[in-house]
């Protein structure tokens, strides 16, 4: 493209110093047109085919410019062919290999997974056979522990409640710990166990070359095994009924002794044998003690038993003060220029003998606050008969 432009630039200057030579030539003959009309009559014709042939000159000059020009382009263009046809021959040996690699990283990982596939289940099938192994070993000193058990019964002879009282006694809490752990065990463990379990248990019957004497003796056998373990059955929900009822008459007695406590304590008697613990009731917001008064107590304060007990407390208070203050030396004031102090004028003298009429008036007032001991000494009496009750309990 840069040598086409060339070439359009040279044309372009070409062009240009034409127009230039012909229009200095039209000035020429503005300003001489006499001389130049001789002139232009005679070297018409010579200049006509010079300009003509200097013009295919430089045309010829231009188009062989332009071949090279054009030459070293396909040249180029070539060379840039060649160079994108190496890119793309490299880019797909590198896909190529890029595949490959990917194929070997996936088979790699395919057999990373397949080891540890097998490896996974190798450890199952260990871990089945050992607790196989256990089951059977678990099953075997079952089997020998019902035996002695059995045999014991059978040597005790007629020991039918005592062997009742045995088996009562063995409902204890002895297995709990196995009960737990078999509350825990999910359902499929439970199925894989049992199948296990059955597995041990159930023996596969060989009838095969056996005769009808044969026959009859493993049916007996079979027989045998069925009353036996219809026996254990019955044995085990009986025991179970009896667990059940002591669970029932233990629930029953924890409630009874609730009750009891819910009472002392002055509550609800249900209030206890709830699901949730009943809310321990502070005597106020402001003093961290419980509140040990009785529903009507507190249902007096609602009904204006509020106002009584602040007035009980006022008169408390104002009794106390007044036999402090009678307790007081009752002191008359000096006589000043012979009158009391205070005195108005039209009222008698006072009488001499004012002490001892105070005096006499005293005792008719500490009357109350002796009945208000009492009742102080009651009510203490009470709340330490209600402290003792509580440290009991």
């Amino acid at each position: 493209m840069s040598d086409e432009e060339d070439y359009d630039e040279e044309e372009v200057e070409e062009e240009e110093e034409e127009e230039e030579e012909e229009e200095e030539y039209e000035e020429e003959e503005k300003t001489n047109p006499d001389e130049r009309k001789s002139v232009r009559s005679a070297i018409s014709e010579g200049d006509g085919n010079f300009l003509k042939a200097r013009q295919e000159a430089k045309k010829g000059e231009l188009d062989e410019q332009l071949r090279e020009y054009i030459n070293e382009w396909r040249k180029q263009r070539e060379k840039e062919e060649e160079e994108l046809k190496r890119l793309k021959e490299k880019q797909s040996k590198r896909k190529e290999i890029r595949a490959e690699q990917e194929k070997k990283l996936a088979q790699q990982k395919k057999e990373e997974e397949e080891r540890i596939r097998k490896g996974e289940s190798e450890k199952k099938a260990k871990e089945a056979e050992e607790k196989r192994k256990r089951l059977e070993e678990a099953e075997k000193k079952r089997q020998m522990m019902m035996q002695a058990q059995k045999d014991k019964q059978n040597a005790g002879g007629g020991g039918a409640s005592a062997g009742g009282g045995g088996k009562r006694t063995d409902g204890g809490m002895g297995n709990v710990a196995d009960a737990r752990r078999e509350m825990t065990k999910t359902k499929e463990q439970l199925e894989e166990e049992k199948k296990i379990s059955l597995s041990i248990r159930i023996k596969p019957l060989e009838l095969d070359g056996l005769y009808s004497d044969d026959l009859k003796v493993k049916a007996g056998d079979l027989w045998e095994t069925i009353m036996r373990l219809e026996t254990e059955k019955y044995d085990l929900q009986e025991r179970q009924k009896r667990q059940d009822y002591d669970l029932k008459e233990l629930k029953e007695r924890q409630k009874q002794q609730l009750r009891q406590k819910a009472m002392k304590k002055g509550l609800d008697p249900e209030a206890l044998t709830g699901k949730y613990p009943p809310k321990i009731r502070m005597y106020s917001k402001y003093e961290r003690r419980t509140d040990t008064r009785t529903y009507e107590d507190r249902k007096k304060l609602y009904e204006g038993g509020w106002e009584i007990l602040y007035c009980e407390v006022l008169e408390k208070d104002w009794k106390e003060k007044f036999e402090d203050f009678s307790k007081h030396a009752k002191a008359k004031l000096p006589k000043w220029f012979g009158e009391r102090p205070g005195k108005k004028s039209g009222e008698p003298d006072s009488p001499e003998d004012e002490d001892e009429v105070v005096a006499e008036v005293a005792p008719v007032v500490d009357e109350e606050p002796d009945e208000e001991d009492d009742e102080e000494e009651e009510e203490e009496e009470e709340e330490e008969e209600e402290e003792e009750e509580e440290e009991e309990e």
